[in-house]
C-alpha cells in the first residue's frame, strides 16, 4: 500500500471538491437573510446544518484525542436549539469552527508519523482512520443538504 497516496486522498476527501461540494462552494453567496430560514417541510435551516456539522465534527475530534471523552446525547446535543435565532457572530463562529476542525483533521492525516490505522486507546475497536472517514462522509452528506436547501430558497 502506498501510504502517501492514502494520506493525500484522505486530505482531498476532507477538503471536498470533485464529486463533493467544498464548504466554500456550499456557502458562497448565501444571503444572510436566508441562513436561518426553514423552508416549509424542512426541519433545519442552513445555519442549523452548519452548526450541526461543527458540533458533530468537534465531537469526533474530542473522541479521537481526549481520553476523558464523554458521549453526547443524540440527537439533542448535536443540533442547535430550535428556538435559537442565529446572529452574524453565531454564523461566523459556526463556519470558522467547522473550517478549523477540518484543518485539524487534515493536519492529522498529513502527519506521516501518525498511525491512522491504530485503535483509539479509549475508543473500543475504532481507529483514527474510521473517525476521519466518518467526519468526511458526514460533512459531504450535510453539504448536499445545504445545496438542496439553497435551491428551495432560491439562493
Amino acid at each position: 500500500m502506498n501510504e502517501s497516496n492514502l494520506r493525500g486522498n484522505l486530505a482531498e476527501l476532507l477538503r471536498g471538491g470533485q464529486a463533493h461540494l467544498t464548504l466554500e462552494q456550499a456557502l458562497n453567496g448565501i444571503s444572510p437573510s436566508l441562513r436561518r430560514v426553514r423552508p416549509e417541510g424542512s426541519e433545519h435551516s442552513i445555519w442549523d446544518i452548519i452548526e450541526h456539522l461543527r458540533i458533530a465534527q468537534d465531537d469526533i475530534l474530542k473522541y479521537m484525542f481526549d481520553s476523558t471523552y464523554q458521549e453526547m446525547r443524540f440527537p439533542n446535543d448535536y443540533w442547535p436549539p430550535k428556538d435559537k435565532t442565529p446572529e452574524e457572530e453565531d454564523w461566523t463562529r459556526s463556519v470558522e469552527g467547522l473550517l478549523s476542525g477540518v484543518k485539524r483533521l487534515i493536519e492529522t492525516v498529513e502527519d506521516a508519523s501518525f498511525d491512522l490505522t491504530a485503535n483509539i486507546p479509549h475508543g473500543e475497536w475504532r481507529t483514527y482512520l474510521r473517525e476521519i472517514l466518518l467526519a468526511a462522509d458526514h460533512n459531504a452528506y450535510h453539504l448536499g443538504q445545504i445545496a438542496q436547501l439553497r435551491k428551495r430558497l432560491g439562493g
